[in-house]
């Protein structure tokens, strides 16, 4: 009898599991729909002028016209790739100096102070430079994506390495694990959650980055879509171009952390509570 009250119980726990996370993920647009709503009321009643900040109507006009003609979807493929292969290649390099400074005193000692000045120079102090050795097309462009994602995931996996608990490594040296099996039984799983911040940091800057890439002479893309449309005096096109940067960040972001959530399915912490509390 209680196996059967059991059986009876299961398919409504799932629904009321499902209805919980639709809930969850619709308080995630209650913000972008009260702004859009309020953006909306005030470009009505005349607050903000069209020259200057122009309706949402008018935004969506502009992109549905730059859909139509095929245009849009061009521009937003070109900068999604060249954050692809920047976000690669930064987060590359600094997984493998993050690891060598984090594992290592002495390469921490040869490379982590340069790091650092290399880090506090600003964004666009590496156009030119970049501009100079690799002309304006697209190597210096994902070299520049490639600076700003380097940092962030460069530094997250240097001190998560060096905040592994130390009971763990005393533990390893005591059952005679080599370095291999200490890095890959010990370091890496304890490491891998600072990574993925790093790694989400990193890809947050690589949308930011971009930007700036775009602006060294690019023909296409999103960065190439708010320069045409400052050019033209088009501030709808640039809201545009905004709004679909937006889009893209957290689109891909999400797409992250759904990979570090699987990849850390073992974790039992605060998160994975409340994601069990909420199931």
């Amino acid at each position: 009898m209680v196996a059967i009250e059991q059986a009876a119980a299961r398919p409504k726990r799932g629904a009321d599991w499902r209805a919980r996370r639709r809930i969850i993920r619709l308080k995630g647009f209650v913000l972008p729909v009260a702004a859009l709503v309020a953006w909306s009321a005030l470009s009505g009643t005349g607050v903000f002028s069209p020259q200057v900040v122009p309706s949402p109507a008018m935004v969506g006009h502009d992109l549905l016209k730059l859909c139509a003609n095929g245009q849009l979807f061009g521009h937003i493929w070109i900068t999604t790739c060249r954050v692809a292969a920047g976000f690669l290649a930064g987060a590359a390099a600094a997984t493998v100096l993050g690891a060598a400074t984090g594992y290592s005193r002495r390469a921490r000692a040869y490379l982590d102070p340069t790091i650092q000045a290399l880090k506090a120079v600003p964004s666009l102090a590496w156009v030119p430079l970049f501009i100079l050795w690799f002309g304006i097309f697209e190597v210096s462009k994902i070299l520049l994506i490639a600076v700003g994602v380097f940092f962030p995931v460069y530094l997250n996996l240097m001190a998560g390495v060096q905040a592994v608990d130390r009971k763990l490594v005393e533990v390893a040296r005591v059952n005679d694990l080599g370095s291999f099996d200490l890095v890959w039984r010990i370091l890496v799983p304890a490491t891998l959650p600072s990574y993925f911040i790093g790694l989400r940091a990193g890809l947050a800057l690589g949308w930011m980055f971009v930007i700036a890439a775009e602006l060294m002479g690019a023909s296409k893309g999103l960065g190439f879509l708010m320069t045409d449309g400052e050019m033209t005096g088009r501030p709808s096109v640039i809201i545009g171009a905004l709004i679909l940067f937006a889009i893209a960040g957290k689109v891909t972001d999400a797409l992250l952390v759904a990979l570090g959530r699987r990849i850390l399915n073992w974790q039992d912490d605060l998160a994975s509570l409340q994601r069990k509390e909420a199931e």
